[in-house]
């Protein structure tokens, strides 16, 4: 582990000095590190590996294999032990899987299909479909949030640069900033850039960007209620702190769970720590999007009507105050699926 987090501090670049001021660190513990007489911690780890562009696995792995190797040391058992705990992680991956309902593995099983299928047609992708589709996402995410263009009227604003009579400033925005955070998240996806926090904060950033330069970017520093629920967000002194488990939990988990369910759980998580004084709803949609889009999906385009923002609504209510989020899974899921059967009907397969 040494090795790979010197050798990529050398290739960027940086000095011990600078690796460490990034981190918030001594600079003794990076040499430290680097020489192998100190171990990082897993927070450590997980920032090292977004930092230096380390894969998060390899360096985790190492890190992993040499704790392991600290602990149990030479001794005569060490190899039983080992077997019996690679057994039992096993079973942990079956337990997590058994987790799911039957209805959740069922649909799980029907998007994984439709993957299939569009993937022997990718080759039908054109830039007129995803223009339009990231039009109705914009138009649909910004409706849920209570913004009034219309759809034709959100295309005129973005692709004509029109001013629509009688619409407020912060609707033109709110239709400009979404599409360009969608570019942003392909640009991402495209350079399959870890996520991380300065790629949220730029996120939310683009989301708020003329509409409120003060927040922008930044976590919030009061108190809020989540809009549409009872739940009461972590302390302000906290959201820091919140945010880094989330990282964390993502960097743990990404590997071990479904695509759609990794989406659903970073949104509904994000919505929950509320990290921003406003536009927490768009930015975890598009956290998620993200997400789908990295792992080969396409967006998953929740309608912002009444029926379909009550349905949203609530499954996230359900899994913020009773701690199930069985109902929240199931509508990210059914939304994916629509989404990809819509576009396999539009590039006509």
């Amino acid at each position: 582990m040494k090795t790979l987090i010197k050798n990529a501090r050398e290739q960027k670049g940086l000095k011990t000095r600078e690796v460490a001021q990034l981190l918030g660190i001594d600079q003794a513990l990076i040499s430290k590190f680097e020489n192998g007489s100190r171990k990082p911690t897993k927070d450590q780890v997980v920032k090292l590996s977004s930092l230096l562009g380390i894969d998060f696995e390899t360096l985790m792995v190492a890190w992993l294999k040499e704790k392991i190797i600290y602990e149990i040391g030479q001794d005569e058992f060490a190899l039983k032990a080992m077997n019996m705990v690679r057994e039992e992680i096993q079973n942990n991956y079956i337990t997590v899987k058994k987790s799911l309902s039957k209805n959740l593995l069922s649909i799980l099983e029907e998007i994984d299909l439709l993957k299939a299928k569009l993937d022997k047609f990718r080759q039908f992708d054109s830039y007129r479909i995803a223009q339009a589709l990231e039009l109705e996402y914009t138009f649909e995410s910004n409706r849920i949030e209570g913004n009034t263009l219309t759809l034709r009227e959100t295309d005129l604003v973005i692709n004509e640069g029109l001013t629509i009579s009688g619409k407020s400033m912060r609707e033109h925005l709110e239709a400009i900033n979404h599409q360009e955070a969608i570019a942003y998240i392909k640009h991402l996806t495209e350079k399959n850039t870890v996520l991380n926090e300065r790629e949220v904060l730029s996120i939310h950033n683009l989301i708020l960007r003329g509409i409120n330069p003060e927040d922008a970017g930044r976590y919030r520093r009061v108190q809020v209620m989540i809009k549409g629920s009872s739940h009461m967000p972590p302390q302000p002194f906290l959201v820091s702190k919140e945010m880094e488990d989330f990282f964390i939990w993502h960097e743990t988990n990404k590997n071990n769970l479904h695509p759609i369910i990794l989406a659903a759980e970073m949104h509904e998580r994000i919505v929950t720590i509320h990290p921003f004084i406003d536009g927490n709803g768009r930015t975890s949609r598009l956290i998620m999007n993200l997400i789908l889009l990295q792992n080969g999906y396409v967006i998953a385009n929740i309608k912002g009507d009444y029926d379909n923002r009550m349905q949203y609504y609530n499954a996230l209510e359900t899994a913020q105050t009773k701690n199930n989020k069985e109902d929240f899974l199931l509508f990210v899921a059914q939304i994916e699926k629509e989404s990809l059967e819509r576009y396999l009907d539009i590039i006509g397969q």
